[in-house]
């Protein structure tokens, strides 16, 4: 019989054969990328993508192991090819090459990935930012200001109240390329904003719908609000246009009210959720210890937004017109379980969770039946 020293070392041998399978495997995927790039073929294919699932699901059932264990390596796996497949064609077709960006913000963490991205495209990326340091990989200046403002385009990239303000300012100024925010609210920057516009500039606003550590950008959304000018509209759509990202137009009007619920109920969500159990006395070990299924997925969701910049959530709930009136919805469904819980009335109780679920299985069918 083995020791178990002896397993141990055909375990580490184990583990380095599925390191090489998997560089190998990435390897195959790269000359992928390449010829669908030379067809221009889309990046991502989901029945293909169901194919190999449902191939490593049958050979996961013929070795004997977890067929989730199985494709969720495999949909890793593939996860890591479509992000090295969607870097590589962005920067294979090089769509700013010969042009110039400015990120106003660069330095902040959102500024730092348009600057990275543009960089990608092939773009001369510029910074200007108070913040940035000498380790910036971008050359810079402190105040935007001082630009010639003769980039190809112009991203405003900072809180916003500061992009409030940059975004006045520049209603001063002359400027040829296209230009665009990417404030997670538009009604702090709506008067500045339309002020461009009217004065002829080719200006539109972005709303990316992820956070600066995203990498693939597949079944992400870039809202584009669109202030009435056309080829600055078409121009940000182009930046994308080599990704996977899926880019929606609204109008400024409608754009914070739908996002006081995606983001300001969502926001108030998890950080009441983290709030609660910090106020409960409780140590946070003895809650692992006896997490639940539920209570650890919450967890995952709730942990990262309770350490986000506090001052940009703060603004994205204070300054959203519509913030308190989502606020308030959310507070009166809590308040409708407390009560129900407390008077022990289990015909309300059961009434809210099946509203909640009749609702949660329309936007499942909506979703699965796809665009109208």
């Amino acid at each position: 019989m083995e020791s178990l020293e002896e397993l141990r070392a055909q375990l580490a041998l184990v583990d380095q054969d599925i390191v090489r399978l998997a560089a190998r495997r990435q390897r195959l995927a790269r000359q992928v990328g390449e010829l669908k790039d030379r067809d221009t073929s889309a990046l991502r294919d989901y029945s293909q993508e169901k194919l190999v699932l449902d191939r490593a699901r049958q050979t996961a059932e013929a070795e004997g192991i977890s067929p989730d264990l199985a494709t969720g390596l495999i949909s890793q796996l593939i996860a890591s090819s479509l992000t090295a497949q969607e870097r590589q064609r962005v920067q294979s077709r090089r769509h700013g090459a010969g042009q110039r960006a400015l990120v106003i913000g660069g330095a902040g963490r959102m500024g730092g990935w348009f600057a990275r991205f543009l960089d990608s495209q092939g773009f001369a990326v510029e910074v200007a930012d108070p913040a940035r340091t000498d380790l910036s990989p971008f050359p810079g200046i402190a105040d935007w200001a001082e630009s010639g403002l003769d980039q190809d385009v112009i991203v405003v990239a900072a809180p916003l109240r500061a992009s409030a303000a940059i975004l006045d300012q520049l209603a001063g100024h002359r400027f040829s390329g296209v230009l665009f925010d990417i404030g997670s609210l538009k009604s702090p920057l709506a008067a500045g904003l339309r002020r461009l516009a009217q004065q002829g500039g080719r200006v539109t606003s972005l709303h990316p719908m992820f956070g600066p550590d995203t990498e693939l950008l597949s079944g992400r959304h870039v809202v584009l609000v669109d202030l009435g000018v056309p080829s600055a509209n078409d121009a940000a759509r182009a930046l994308f246009g080599s990704t996977m990202a899926e880019v929606v137009t609204t109008d400024l009007e409608s754009h914070d009210r739908v996002i006081a619920q995606i983001l300001g109920v969502s926001h108030a969500l998890n950080i009441g959720f983290m709030t609660a159990l910090a106020g409960s006395g409780e140590l946070a070990g003895d809650l692992a210890r006896l997490s639940s299924t539920t209570f650890d997925r919450q967890f995952a969701v709730a942990a990262p937004v309770a350490g986000e910049n506090p001052r940009l959530y703060f603004e994205i709930q204070h300054l959203n017109p519509y913030g308190l009136g989502a606020l308030d919805l959310l507070c009166s469904a809590f308040d409708r379980i407390r009560s129900a819980v407390r008077a022990g009335n289990e015909a309300e109780f059961v009434s809210l969770m099946e509203t909640a679920g009749s609702w949660v299985r329309a936007r499942r069918r909506r979703n699965e039946s796809g665009p109208a």
